[in-house]
């Protein structure tokens, strides 16, 4: 038995001898089998040499960690016998105890030394510029520079501390400001002596020699303490650090955004610490002429006191253009504030130290003539016509570059920081939603109509509207459209690139996915409520009332003996500024507010335009990879019957446009009324339909499963559009995506035309066609597949597409 060959020996002979031929090559077989044989024997002996070496290297890796645990237990018992000596312990447990609470002493120790030394240092650098600042102001300003960059330092630090050392950081912060302040008072009174050498303000000034080296190093000096390092945001806030006791009650306090480094829009643009000096004297000749019972302090004449700035712009700007701005150019040229109006052109730079007494000016009388509607109107139109000098004939921007600047005017009427939020609860559930801002417009205007509706006089009533509520409303349109216009600049890139724009996106506000929207829909919400405001004060008797008398005044006037139609309003500035009606013989119809209602409109029909295009965008990028999956036409191990009641998931590829859908429309339900809603959710879903049909229907075949979990796919991006948009708009929005769906999954015998929830279909009772008969019609003729699609109901497709939906079907065509 024992010689009998094994199983395998006897299947390996039958395989190599399986005829009488196969015996003649015996020999070369033998040969064969020896070779194997052979390098079999060299394996072993290579396996057993292999297994000897790995076992004496273990051996010898076993030995080497003994001797090193050995080691480590004789280290750690020397550790706890010099341990136990050293805290004159019982027990190992006592001695790490006490010898824990000595270390931790001596950590407390060396941060209260490096909080004396730090302290002592502060108190070194500052008492070194001090002792410097008068002697030498140049060499004061090196410990200062250092003191402030030490602070700046100190507050980064403790960010990551969480907050260490508050009081440290404060002291230390307060050390440096309070040394600002003084070096700040020492500088200005150094230079304004020599101000007064060059007989500064008055009309003779002397400024040659030496008396101007001294001059331009006093400018710099102050601009030097002015940027402790070099940081632009020092610009910022270190002025008003220090300089709060000169600010007046109606000024905020400057509100720095960390993320975006640029101040809030209420803080006022940065006066340059020399030109401040040098406008002191002009600011209380200001005040001397235009406070208390001065004869060119009236309520009634505005505009002594704006004209007074226009000259003193025409008086010394000649001065600063060609003294000052060199210092400024050779300063900032190669620094963040480059680019910056109000730091590197000098006529800028002094309209900026200007514009506070006159803030001041306009603010106080504003109490005073607020009941008094002649006087206001006067006012705000001087005020308008002042601003529009300012940024029109001296090229003034605030500093702001391509956004602007608002103006005075508009710094008195609604500036606020809280004035771009969306008020979702002042307008009914139903209604878009405005801005606050808008509504403080609407609420001002009407404030202002009810002022000046009692007015006997049709010139003074139309004078108010003129250049009161519709010069606001240009002012909030401007501000609106310069909105939508930096939204545009900041996600464009030939738009970033012509205007200059960084490409750091930490230092630009986040305008993608629903931030974006929300931007958009500020503008959007806030030019529909007020369009709709007006349209419906066109209705109000008293503007129906002036639109009339407007009207007969016109038409008396046919002859052309009045140039004017109410005082000194001609009738082509009073057309251009409320409707081109006014001047048109042959016009039906018209209202007041008809030309600023119009351009209300387009900034809104513009705006819903971008929110449509940045909704698209994002829907492109998120549903790009849905395209690239291609299940539909495998056909499953035991999927070969369609299972019609089994429940299907949505594929994962299309989880993102699930959620970028849900997120959008729940916001924009909430945002927005039902009219704009279902416009927008309609371009959402073609765009939708267009790619599942171009790059999923026509691109792939589909097997019955397939069919069936591509249809479940689209039902679900209809559930989400249903929800928030309304019953059936999903479908309403792809019909001829969701006739392709019928073609897709139409079966024998059946007219399938309703998709269910859970991705099944369900018939509607229709004709019952056979899916052969359905294909030979349809490719038969276009009369014969007009009337085979007539037959299921669908209206949409063309024959040309329902063939080609059927040419992806497996089933028809495998």
């Amino acid at each position: 038995m024992a010689l009998q060959p094994s199983s395998r020996v006897e299947d390996y002979l039958n395989d190599k001898l399986q005829t009488a031929a196969d015996l003649e090559n015996l020999d070369s077989l033998l040969v064969d089998v020896k070779t194997q044989q052979g390098l079999l024997r060299q394996q072993l002996q290579e396996a057993k040499h292999n297994l000897a070496d790995n076992t004496k290297a273990s051996e010898s890796h076993s030995f080497a960690l003994l001797q090193q645990a050995q080691a480590f237990k004789k280290q750690q018992a020397d550790v706890d016998r010099r341990l136990l000596i050293v805290t004159q312990s019982e027990t190992s447990d006592d001695a790490i105890g006490k010898f824990d609470a000595d270390i931790r002493i001596l950590q407390k120790l060396d941060v209260a030394r490096s909080y004396v030394e730090l302290l002592a240092h502060v108190e070194d650098l500052s008492k070194e510029a001090r002792r410097n600042f008068r002697s030498s102001p140049q060499a004061a300003l090196q410990p200062y520079l250092r003191l402030q960059k030490l602070a700046t330092a100190l507050k980064e630090a403790q960010i990551a501390a969480e907050d260490a050392a508050p009081h440290l950081v404060d002291h230390v912060d307060q050390t440096a400001q309070k040394l600002w302040k003084q070096m700040k008072d020492a500088f200005a009174n150094d230079f304004e002596k020599v101000l007064a050498k060059m007989n500064w303000p008055g009309k003779n000034v002397k400024l040659s020699g030496s008396l101007e080296q001294e001059w331009t190093d006093g400018v710099e000096r102050l601009l030097e303490l002015q940027e402790p390092y070099g940081h632009p945001i020092a610009f910022r806030i270190i002025p008003f650090l220090v300089s709060r006791d000169r600010a007046h009650s109606y000024m905020a306090e400057p509100e720095l955004d960390a993320q975006n480094d640029h101040v809030q829009p209420s803080e006022e643009p940065i006066v340059l610490l020399p030109i401040e000096v040098m406008v002191k004297p002009l600011g209380l000749r200001f005040q001397y002429h235009f406070s208390g019972d001065r004869p060119t302090n009236k309520l009634d004449k505005p505009e002594y006191f704006l004209s007074h700035i226009i000259g003193l712009l025409n008086q010394y700007d000649k001065f600063f253009a060609v003294h000052i701005q060199p210092i400024l150019r050779s300063r900032f040229r190669n620094s963040s504030l480059a680019m910056t109006s109000t730091f590197i052109d000098s006529t800028s730079a002094l309209i900026t130290a200007l514009l506070p007494m006159l803030r001041q000016k306009a603010y106080s009388i504003m109490p005073l003539i607020a009941k008094q509607p002649p006087l206001l109107s006067h006012f705000i139109h001087e005020l308008m016509s002042f601003d529009i000098s300012l940024r029109e004939e001296w090229g003034y921007d605030g500093g702001c570059g391509i956004d602007g600047w608002k103006g005075l005017t508009w710094e008195s009427i609604i500036d606020d920081a809280s004035s771009g939020e969306i008020d979702y609860d002042s307008v009914e559930p139903s209604t878009t939603k405005p801005t606050n801002g808008a509504i403080r417009v609407n609420d001002l205007l009407e404030t202002i109509t009810d002022r000046y509706r009692p007015l006997p006089s049709f010139s003074q009533k139309l004078r108010f509207l003129i250049d009161i509520q519709i010069a606001i409303f240009d002012l909030f349109h401007a501000r609106l459209a310069a909105s939508l216009e930096a939204y545009l600049t900041l996600t464009s890139s030939l738009s970033r690139t012509v205007h200059g724009v960084s490409r750091d996106k930490s230092t630009q506000p986040d305008l993608s996915g629903l931030a974006g929207m929300e931007r958009l829909m500020r503008v959007y919400g806030s030019a529909e409520y007020l369009e709709k405001k007006m349209r419906d004060w066109s209705d109000d008797v008293f503007f129906l009332e002036l639109w009339e008398e407007l009207q007969d005044r016109v038409r008396a006037n046919t002859d052309g003996r009045r140039k004017n139609v109410a005082g000194d309003m001609s009738v082509e500035h009073v057309a251009d500024k409320t409707s081109a009606a006014v001047a048109d013989e042959d016009a039906v119809g018209g209202a007041l507010f008809d030309e600023t209602a119009g351009h209300y409109r387009q900034l809104r029909v513009r705006a819903e335009d971008i929110m449509v295009e940045h909704f698209l965008q994002d829907l492109r990028n998120a549903i790009k990879g849905y395209g690239r999956v291609n299940p539909w036409s495998a056909l499953p191990a035991g999927q070969e019957a369609e299972e019609e009641d089994a429940p299907l998931a949505i594929t994962a590829e299309l989880d993102n446009t699930i959620q970028l859908l849900q997120s959008y429309l729940s916001f924009l339900a909430h945002a927005l009324a039902q009219a704009p809603l279902r416009r927008l959710a309609r371009q959402v879903a073609l765009r939708i339909q267009g790619f599942l049909w171009d790059h999923v229907l026509m691109r792939y075949t589909f097997s019955v499963p397939g069919a069936r979990q591509f249809q479940r796919d689209v039902h679900g991006i209809w559930e989400i559009v249903d929800r928030y948009v309304g019953v059936g708009q999903g479908e309403m929005g792809m019909r001829r995506l969701r006739e392709g769906l019928v073609l897709l999954r139409l079966h024998d015998g059946e007219a399938l035309l309703k998709i269910g929830v859970d991705g099944g279909l369900a018939t509607t009772g229709g004709p019952q066609l056979a899916l052969g008969d359905v294909k030979e019609r349809l490719f038969r003729s276009n009369e014969s597949g007009r009337e085979v699609l007539g037959e299921l109901g669908l209206e949409v497709l063309s024959e040309g597409e329902a063939r080609s939906v059927l040419e992806r079907r497996v089933d028809l065509n495998g």
